[in-house]
């Protein structure tokens, strides 16, 4: 039983990483803009290794959500909800979804869909200027 398990995991991530591998040579291609890695300077630490710091959180978990869209509607609306009820959002067809971590808006995408399951192509990151702007108006 835990072998097929295993065996499920390793053709989802295969799949996954095809997907993934199609998606970089269409970029090359003239597709979407290929991200560099942004380096900012290591904060100052207390004489450790920085790179030893950054491992201390990189299996920090945190909240990632894709937002398709958002909408007010009174409690009253929400009562007469029932299976097949339609709630419109205040976001339109075809518009980039936002990523967001921990309620921050960290980037823009496009839903994909690979063997079924349903992921998110990041077409625009937020730059971390923009992120402070945007936190500082909140």
């Amino acid at each position: 039983m835990a072998t097929e398990n295993t065996d499920i995991n390793d053709a989802v991530a295969d799949d996954w990483a095809q997907a993934l591998e199609e998606q970089a040579n269409a970029g090359s291609a003239g597709g979407a803009p290929e991200f560099e890695p942004v380096s900012t300077p290591a904060p100052p630490s207390s004489g450790g290794n920085p790179i030893q710091d950054i491992q201390m959180v990189l299996d920090i978990p945190v909240q990632l959500t894709v937002e398709l869209g958002r909408t007010k509607v009174p409690i009253k609306y929400i009562l007469q909800l029932a299976q097949g009820s339609v709630v419109e959002l205040d976001a339109l067809a075809g518009e980039p979804m936002d990523v967001l971590v921990n309620g921050y808006l960290i980037a823009q995408g496009e839903v994909v869909v690979v063997n079924d399951k349903f992921g998110i192509r990041l077409t625009d990151i937020v730059t971390p200027s923009e992120r402070m702007r945007r936190v500082s108006r909140s």
